[in-house]
């Protein structure tokens, strides 16, 4: 097997050649497609009705429907580094992110957006689009400050929450509106900005997922109006911890997961089949990481409220989601509009509820002085401002059927999530499919300089700038195949991960004694067979590959270990 990674040069176009059909009467001359990136935050992989879930997402659906889904894509498998390789189509310690938005000194742990890199916004911005951005930034060095608690509660103010200079505006976005760092109160959320200035309060009734919806609308309607096509970044904090949502979107799920963790694990996974998600594969269901029985479960009417939440807030997304979608349509942009969905990486099983009030980037009160609960002992249902909670692993195992694992880990259930492209006028094959074809994220600034006729720098602002690693999605919409990646490597705080193009992959999960694991994707699909010992030679093969990946790629062992 050639594990030489493929530099293949994407394919610069002077001039998109689509018709601009009846609608499109505003962009008179330029006629290149607009883009629109939707990042889901710790989505799992099963959660939209269009992968197996029973989430309503009929947006969402129609997307996939009238599009096509990825049912092999892949992240970094956390949120600050996904961002950093999404954003500059390098691998993220390239870009200066392996880890999280602290400094550790070294070159691939920045901890914040390399100026070796370029992001998509600078590119398309020489290239003539308006580039816009809403939401989630998390990819600026925010060090923790001894003021910390009081900041996170508002208590007290300051005029940055990062250096400028790492602000999106001063990355390539026109415009930006949301936050900068990486959790954040849904209802009164820490470090919204606009643009470089702090939004100092938020209506009574401000919901952040709505809010960034109704912004995007608003930008569509703008970029409408003008003679040039438009870049939109539209990064939720959803359905990330807290768990914080809209009561009378909380209803609807009052009752969906009484029964339990195994009974919707099973329903999605059964749906999952039926779709043909995994083309040929009958048997790809992982074994279940809970040992509970739910009928043993002490907590159920809390964790079944913990379920009903998080859905709530994917349910407002996905109506979000369709507002803006109404905005394209209604303003005679759909058809010329490649739209990309996907997760930042996989649900997260983390407990948050267990931290102590006001550690690291958890608030223990709200602005007007209330106290938040951190629910040890699911004492207090998750869903208002006054609560701090998560799903835990029972349900993220849940949300990321068919797979194992989670966020953070290198496994399908934290690096596979799902990837929905839309554009009627460039996608031309398997409409209303799923393509088995491998991507990942840092595609996407691949796909963005095919599309558009960009050209991805040499230098930029004096800097000297890595070579592209993404390879363009176009192919995969004009005919359903690409010549791919030769390989695709994984590291984040050790854990660790190698997938050559013939579908075996490594595993090793973080910790000194751990061991390489290996998987045979095309047969087992959910990695349920470790065949290390039975392919001695094929372990050895793909473990050197990794480390002149990672030598090449500036990746380093976490502190302590090897």
């Amino acid at each position: 097997m050639n594990l030489k990674l493929l530099f293949l040069p994407a394919s610069l176009l002077a001039t998109l050649n689509v018709h601009a059909g009846t609608k499109l009467k505003q962009k008179t001359s330029d006629k290149r497609p607009n883009i629109l990136v939707i990042l889901a935050d710790d989505l799992g992989y099963s959660d939209l009705g269009c992968y197996g879930g029973e989430i309503h997402t009929p947006n969402l659906d129609k997307l996939a429907k009238e599009g096509v889904r990825f049912s092999h894509f892949y992240n970094t498998s956390r949120s600050c580094p996904t961002r950093a390789s999404l954003l500059t189509g390098l691998y993220q310690h390239q870009a200066g992110i392996g880890r999280m938005t602290f400094d550790d000194h070294l070159p691939g742990y920045r901890g914040t957006l390399s100026r070796d890199a370029v992001t998509i916004a600078e590119v398309l911005k020489q290239a003539g689009y308006g580039t816009c951005m809403l939401g989630k930034w998390h990819v600026a060095e925010t060090p923790l400050r001894d003021d910390q608690r009081a900041w996170l509660n508002h208590q007290v103010y300051h005029e940055t929450f990062s250096d400028l200079s790492n602000y999106p505006v001063n990355r390539g976005f026109d415009t930006h509106y949301g936050v900068i760092y990486g959790v954040v109160d849904y209802f009164d959320p820490f470090s919204l900005v606009e643009g470089e200035v702090p939004v100092k309060n938020v209506p009574k009734d401000y919901y952040i997922t709505q809010a960034l919806s109704d912004r995007a609308v608003e930008e569509v309607d703008k970029y409408s109006k003008q003679d040039k096509p438009f870049f939109m970044y539209l990064a939720y904090t959803c359905p990330h911890w807290p768990l914080q949502a809209l009561p009378e979107d909380i209803a609807k799920y009052k009752d969906t997961y009484k029964g339990g963790w195994e009974a919707i694990r099973n329903a999605r996974y059964e749906r999952q089949k039926k779709m043909g998600l995994f083309s040929g594969a009958t048997d790809f269901l992982s074994e279940r990481q809970f040992k509970d029985k739910w009928e043993e479960n002490t907590h159920a009417e809390w964790d079944a409220r913990a379920m009903a939440v998080h859905a709530a807030m994917v349910d407002r997304m996905d109506q979000g989601i369709g507002e803006v979608i109404n905005a394209l349509s209604r303003n005679g942009q759909l058809d010329n509009t490649l739209i990309l969905f996907l997760s930042d990486n996989g649900c997260s099983s983390e407990v948050c509820q267990n931290y102590s009030p006001g550690e690291n980037d958890r608030p223990d009160m709200t602005r007007d002085g209330r106290a938040v609960v951190y629910p040890h002992n699911k004492e207090v249902l998750p869903g208002p401002e006054t609560t701090y909670a998560s799903l835990g692993p029972e349900w993220a195992n849940v949300a990321n059927t068919p797979f194992r694992y989670w966020k953070a880990k290198s496994y399908e259930g934290g690096i596979c999530t799902p990837m929905i492209a839309h554009w009627p006028k460039g996608i031309k094959n398997n409409i209303g499919g799923v393509t088995p074809e491998i991507g990942h994220v840092m595609d996407i600034m691949a796909t963005c300089v095919d599309i558009s006729g960009a050209t991805y720098p040499d230098k930029y602002k004096g800097h000297s700038i890595v070579p592209m690693e993404g390879l363009s999605l176009s192919p995969v919409f004009k005919t359903g195949h690409r010549i791919g990646h030769a390989y695709l490597g994984f590291e984040h705080f050790n854990e660790r991960a190698f997938l050559g193009n013939d579908g075996w992959k490594i595993v090793c999960p973080g910790g000194n004694k751990a061991k390489w694991e290996l998987y045979n994707l095309n047969t087992d699909r959910s990695e349920k067979h470790n065949v290390a010992d039975l392919y001695p030679a094929k372990v050895s093969e793909l473990v050197n590959a990794y480390e002149k990946w990672a030598k090449r790629c500036m990746v380093e062992p976490y502190p302590g270990q090897k």
